[in-house]
């Protein structure tokens, strides 16, 4: 693993080398704010390093409390609960919600959902069916082949790997049909998109009407750990069912404060998450000049397709010598011929950093011999159509 020295910001120090960072998920520039800083170092003083045990045991703390209720609010929910992970969130959600949908219960999940919900469906106790990536028609055929029996539809908002949006209007139409309960992980959504960065949920007017949303302090609010977001009854269940909830130790204190903090900076001031997609605006409009594909992004998250495994590995080194963090994504995490460099922008980013950074990486795509626009586009791995749909793919 790569060294990063200092905090995280929009430059760093990589093993001894100073370079711009695109690679991080601190999408609104927070881990490093002295309010963030101060509200972490405060509440160590006051509560503590740890919490000192699980939330339902003695681990639950007025802090926790205090930020459950806040991000309630901003979510437009009636409740939050607070978990130590963005993994443990999802593995504890999708494991309650499956074993209250109903009869011989089937969880829906998009072919692309992050690793943290794939394990969630491996271990719900229910069948899993796939669906093609954001095909709606794909998901209505699956959830009428299973007609009948509890269903539970799950996706992420902002895919992690591609930066596109799931059409969550379409997607929760339709579970709502089938009577289906519906899980969007908003990971990558919370502090980034919507109306004052409350996610690709809000953005979709469609509050109150999914039945958790999972959330992450761990991105764009500077922290670590993760909540639920949901109704009054949705918690109970998931206090009283969620294993990962119940057997883990509770988030630290210092973390929820600062997640607390950086929360109230991203109500303050909304202009961060404007800024931020302006920044991605401008860095997707910069690749596309020195002939990148990049019109599959819509997001902060922008993937540099190359195809092969080590030609990815060979552009990211390239690079990285050039002064340009990036990250490399291979098999098992993206599909077999969509090795890319995953780039991830932050709202303090400048824009002349995002436009010089494009340049670097189209000098560092030819050295690694690949020539920009020659990738294999995302959706080349992609079932083309119904003729897929009676392959069985295992979540």
């Amino acid at each position: 693993m790569r060294v990063v020295s200092g905090p995280q910001g929009p430059r760093v120090v990589l093993d001894g080398k100073p370079v711009l960072l695109l690679c991080s998920n601190d999408y609104l520039g927070l881990a490093d704010h002295p309010q963030v800083r101060e509200a972490a170092a405060d509440a160590a003083m006051r509560w503590g390093a740890g919490a000192g045990a699980s939330r339902l045991v003695s681990g639950t703390m007025t802090v926790h409390r205090k930020l459950e209720e806040r991000l309630a609010a901003f979510k437009g929910t009636e409740a939050a609960v607070l978990f130590g992970a963005g993994y443990l969130a999802n593995v504890g959600v999708l494991g309650a919600v499956a074993q209250v949908a109903g009869r011989d219960p089937v969880v829906f999940s998009d072919a692309l959902n992050h690793a943290s919900i794939i394990d969630g469906c491996r271990l719900a106790r229910a069948e899993v069916a796939v669906y093609d990536h954001c095909d709606v028609e794909h998901l209505g055929w699956l959830l009428e082949r299973h007609r009948g029996r509890g269903a539970v539809v799950v996706t992420d908002s902002v895919f992690s790997m591609d930066g596109d949006v799931a059409p969550l209007t379409e997607l929760v139409e339709l579970a709502q049909r089938f009577g289906a309960r519906t899980v969007v992980d908003d990971a990558h959504g919370t502090g980034c998109v919507g109306p004052g960065g409350r996610g690709a949920v809000a953005e979709a007017g469609l509050e109150g009407q999914v039945d958790v949303v999972v959330g992450t302090l761990g991105k764009a609010l500077g922290s670590y750990g993760a909540f639920a977001a949901c109704s009054s009854a949705m918690r109970d269940l998931l206090v009283n069912t969620a294993r990962s909830l119940i057997f883990s130790t509770a988030p630290p204190p210092p973390a929820v404060a600062a997640a607390c903090a950086a929360l109230e900076l991203v109500e303050a001031q909304p202009d961060r998450p404007a800024q931020l997609q302006a920044n991605a605006g401008a860095l997707r409009d910069a690749l596309a000049r020195e002939g990148f594909e990049v019109a599959g992004s819509t997001t902060q998250v922008v993937p540099l397709v190359v195809g092969d495994a080590e030609q990815a590995m060979a552009f990211c080194e390239a690079a990285i010598e050039g002064g340009v963090f990036a990250q490399a994504i291979r098999p098992p995490t993206v599909p077999e011929g969509t090795s890319r460099l995953r780039l991830a922008v932050m709202a303090s980013h400048t824009k002349d950093d995002l436009r010089e950074a494009a340049r670097t990486l189209g000098r560092a795509a030819l050295r690694a011999g690949f020539r920009p626009g020659a990738g294999v586009p995302v959706a080349a791995a992609q079932p083309a159509g119904p003729r897929s749909w009676d392959r069985r793919q295992a979540a």
